[in-house]
């Protein structure tokens, strides 16, 4: 289920850019103002408010609480996701692709720029979260075969242990090319190999909690992007009656 959203939101969010980049080829600058682009930029505007709530739900304990009794905060983040694509997608279709304010190229780098760092941070950290369970599982049941090697290596006499340990460029090969399992080669040879897959997995799985950290930093600045695409839109709709809506008149 996780692999088909991943598809079907990778797939809306490249429609957005290619309707982004249809003004290369056509523009309509009546557009926005008629009839259906007005429809388009109330649904698209609406649309967009929705991954609002998710916020205030997400940050307000009392609200989150309540709301939760009732749907699942990943629900809501579905629901937070596909809005705020399907919105920007009707939003830039209502502009006809005419981009001649400076209110309005804002508002579209803005939203388009708020819609891929959501998508960045959602599911890259998604994946670096993974990918860490993944190494911590791999790094538990690797320090359980050491234990147990070790276990085995002080019943044997030092002199085995010495060599085998001395002969760890032997051990790596003999391991690769002999037998994947690790209790089918001698105990020195699967120590050696055994302290140097653990190191890896252990300095792997520091690399991604520290990119992990990094993306959280992504995802505030994502809010941030969020905020000021609220305050651009509030601004274009007050733009829009201030100055009349032509297809209302």
């Amino acid at each position: 289920m996780k692999e088909r959203d991943t598809i079907v939101v990778s797939g809306l969010v490249t429609v957005m850019l290619v309707l982004w980049l249809g003004f290369t080829i056509h523009q309509d600058p009546r557009f926005a103002g008629s009839l259906w682009g007005g429809v388009l930029g109330v649904s698209g505007s609406l649309l967009m408010m929705v991954p609002l709530a998710y916020l205030v739900i997400k940050r307000v304990k009392p609200l989150n609480n309540l709301v939760t009794r009732h749907v699942s905060m990943p629900t809501l983040l579905a629901v937070h996701i596909y809005c705020g694509i399907l919105g920007s997608i009707l939003v830039i279709l209502h502009t006809g692709h005419k981009f001649d304010s400076g209110l309005g190229i804002a508002l579209t780098g803005v939203t388009i720029t708020a819609v891929i760092s959501g998508f960045v941070g959602r599911y890259v950290l998604s994946y670096v979260r993974r990918e860490v369970k993944d190494k911590q599982g791999e790094l538990a049941e690797l320090n359980k075969v050491y234990e147990q090697t070790v276990q085995e290596l002080r019943s044997q006499s030092k002199l085995a242990v010495s060599l085998g340990f001395f002969r760890s460029a032997l051990a790596r090969l003999y391991f690769s090319m002999i037998s994947p399992r690790p209790y089918a080669v001698p105990a020195a040879f699967r120590a050696v190999w055994l302290v140097e897959s653990i190191a890896d997995l252990e300095y792997a799985i520091r690399s991604h909690e520290a990119f992990e950290q990094a993306f959280k930093q992504w995802l505030r600045f994502h809010i941030v992007l969020s905020s000021v695409l609220y305050f651009l839109l509030a601004l274009h709709v007050f733009s829009e009656f201030w100055f009349g809506i032509r297809w209302l008149t």
